[in-house]
C-alpha cells in the first residue's frame, strides 16, 4: 500500500480529513459574508480572512488551543466552542473527541499532529494547487517539501540514464536536519468573485528546478471516507447559542481583477 493510500486510511479512520472539509467550508462562507468591495476589501483581505478562519475552525473541531475541553464537555465550554458559528455550521460540525488531534506548529506555521501525521497549511490562488513553486515559500515549507520522497524509484547500480534527462537532487537529497514527524500539507483556495474552493491534502515536492509540486495530492473538495471508522461518531455537535445569521451565497460579476488570491504562508 502507497503512502498515500496509508495517510488517507489513517485520517479517515479518525474522521480527521471530514474535519478539514468542515473547518475549511465554514471558514470560507463566514470570510464571503465579511467580504466587500464596497468597504474597500480586496483579495489581500478575503485570503488572510479566510486563513484566520480556517486556523480558528481545524482549533475548534479538535478541541486544541483555546478551544481545548480539559473539564469536559460543560456548558461554558460548549458555548465558547460554538460561539460565533452560524446554525449551519453547528449542525454540520463533525464531533470529534478531544485528544484526536494536538497543536503542533512547525517554525510559527500552524499544525496539528493526527497519529503519526503533521499536518501544516498553505494556501495558494485558484486554480494553481498543483503549481506551487516551493522555493518561492518560507524556508518552513521549503524544508517540509526537501522531506525524502517516501517512495522512491529503485534503478539499478550503473543504469544509464536516458539522453537529455536531468537529475531531479530534490529527490535524492537529503534536509539538513531531518523532520521529527512526517509532515503533510492541506492547500486550499478560494475565489472571492464566485465563491468556488479547492481543498487537497498531499506531501510536497521541492521542485526548484521544475517539475511536480507534490509527490502525491489528494483532492478533499469531493471526498468521502473510506468506511465508517471506528473511533469517531460523526455525529452533529449540539445546537447552541448563535447570533450570526447564516450568510447568503453571493456570485459577483467579474469586473475587474478576480479575487482569489493567497494569504500569508508561514
Amino acid at each position: 500500500m502507497s503512502e498515500q493510500q496509508d495517510a488517507i486510511e489513517d485520517l479517515s479512520e479518525v474522521n480527521a480529513l471530514t474535519a478539514y472539509r468542515w473547518a475549511y467550508g465554514s471558514a470560507v462562507a463566514k470570510a464571503l459574508e465579511d467580504y466587500s468591495e464596497e468597504d474597500g476589501h480586496d483579495a489581500a483581505f478575503f485570503g488572510v480572512s479566510r486563513y484566520t478562519l480556517f486556523r480558528d475552525r481545524i482549533d475548534r473541531v479538535f478541541h486544541c488551543g483555546r478551544f481545548a475541553v480539559p473539564s469536559g464537555d460543560t456548558d461554558a465550554d460548549l458555548d465558547q466552542l460554538l460561539a460565533g458559528l452560524s446554525e449551519n455550521d453547528i449542525t454540520l460540525m463533525p464531533r470529534i473527541p478531544a485528544g484526536v488531534a494536538i497543536r503542533n506548529d512547525l517554525n510559527g506555521s500552524p499544525g496539528w499532529v493526527i497519529g503519526q501525521y503533521r499536518i501544516l497549511l498553505i494556501s495558494a490562488p485558484y486554480g494553481k494547487t498543483k503549481k506551487i513553486l516551493w522555493s518561492a515559500k518560507s524556508k518552513t515549507k521549503q524544508r517540509v517539501a526537501n522531506q525524502r520522497n517516501p517512495q522512491p524509484e529503485q534503478p539499478m547500480l550503473f543504469e544509464a540514464l536516458p539522453e537529455g534527462t536531468d537529475i531531479d537532487m530534490s529527490a535524492v537529497q537529503a534536509t539538513d536536519t531531518e523532520l521529527d514527524l512526517t509532515t503533510f500539507v492541506i492547500v486550499h483556495t478560494a475565489d472571492s468573485l464566485t465563491g468556488r474552493t479547492e481543498l487537497a491534502l498531499g506531501r510536497p515536492r521541492l521542485n526548484s528546478g521544475g517539475g511536480p509540486s507534490w509527490w502525491w495530492l489528494q483532492d478533499l473538495d469531493g471526498f468521502r471516507p473510506m468506511g465508517s471508522g471506528n473511533r469517531v461518531v460523526n455525529t452533529p455537535m449540539p445546537t447552541g447559542p448563535n447570533t450570526v445569521p447564516d450568510a447568503p451565497v453571493r456570485v459577483r460579476r467579474e469586473a475587474g481583477e478576480a479575487g482569489g488570491a493567497s494569504s500569508r504562508a508561514s
